[in-house]
């Protein structure tokens, strides 16, 4: 590798510290190194799923070493996922499931990165498209999960869900999360789904809070096509939701819009340096945290 990005989240590095460590030591070694810092709120900034997103990171970037926790991870993947740039993180937040890194062997990786000692992992995306009863369309991409929820009042909702277009199932829960391997380990995980070895492809659908004892996560092919209906809500009254993708872009839906969601033809691409199993790693995240 000739050429780094360090993407770094503010917030998890105020101080710049660990930017400017590995910024000095790529560089002192000869590679080419370009920054892009984003601030504490910049979560807040990104409503927009520009198709061209983040203009200004060179085109001949080799990697990018991403600085923070999961969520910086999926921003990074989201913001270039036109540029196929191999993603490797830092972890400076808690868990950090998505992060290769921790900062107690960062040196031992950038010698490794810089000599291409590893394996780069390549994982599925999501596509969601809204389709409001009026015609109109809107799209976004996940690399973690897209989640239906309510955006007003606490109450249940009601939607249907078609696979393949064949009806599934009506539910009513607080909502549904339609997630990627990559996912399983975000809020999946906390709303009660399995966990799946990354490098999977399937996607699975966990409801949030159901209101029933016998609904479960249910576990699709990629090929499948899955479309959420929103109908009216109680007593007929229309119901208004909202599509969230990977926790950052929103999609607004009334009584009457639906949502597709598929396998994306995009890809991100992982940098792996450690050669331990999932459930190795797994292990150890629940053990040390």
């Amino acid at each position: 590798m000739k050429h780094f990005l360090i993407y770094t989240n503010r917030h998890k590095d105020k101080m710049l510290a660990t930017t400017e460590y590995i910024h000095s030591y790529l560089a002192t070694r000869g590679q080419k190194v370009s920054l892009r810092i984003k601030e504490a709120d910049w979560m807040e900034k990104q409503e927009e799923d520009c198709e061209d997103a983040a203009p200004d990171i060179p085109r001949d970037v080799d990697c990018m070493i991403v600085l923070g926790g999961d969520g910086t991870v999926l921003e990074a993947a989201r913001e270039t996922k036109k540029l196929h740039i191999p993603i490797i993180g830092v972890n400076l937040g808690t868990l950090g499931y998505m992060t290769e890194i921790e900062p107690a062997y960062l040196e031992e990786a950038l010698e490794r990165l810089i000599a291409g000692e590893y394996e780069q992992e390549s994982r599925m995306m999501l596509n969601g498209k809204v389709i409001h009863k009026d015609g109109s369309c809107e799209e976004g991409w996940a690399l973690n999960d897209i989640v239906i929820s309510r955006s007003g009042s606490l109450q249940i909702i009601k939607f249907n869900i078609y696979v393949n277009k064949q009806f599934l199932h009506d539910y009513k829960a607080d909502g549904m999360i339609v997630t990627t391997p990559t996912g399983s380990t975000g809020y999946n995980l906390s709303a009660g789904g399995p966990l799946v070895e990354p490098k999977a492809k399937l996607i699975m659908l966990t409801p949030i809070c159901p209101h029933a004892l016998n609904q479960r996560s249910i576990i699709l092919p990629p090929e499948d096509v899955i479309e959420i209906e929103i109908p009216n809500g109680r007593e007929g009254q229309p119901q208004t939701v909202e599509a969230n993708f990977d926790g950052s872009h929103k999609i607004a839906l009334s009584t009457g819009d639906r949502i597709r969601i598929v396998q994306s033809e995009k890809t991100t691409e992982f940098i792996r340096l450690n050669q331990v199993s999932f459930l190795e790693m797994l292990h150890r995240k629940m053990r040390d945290k």
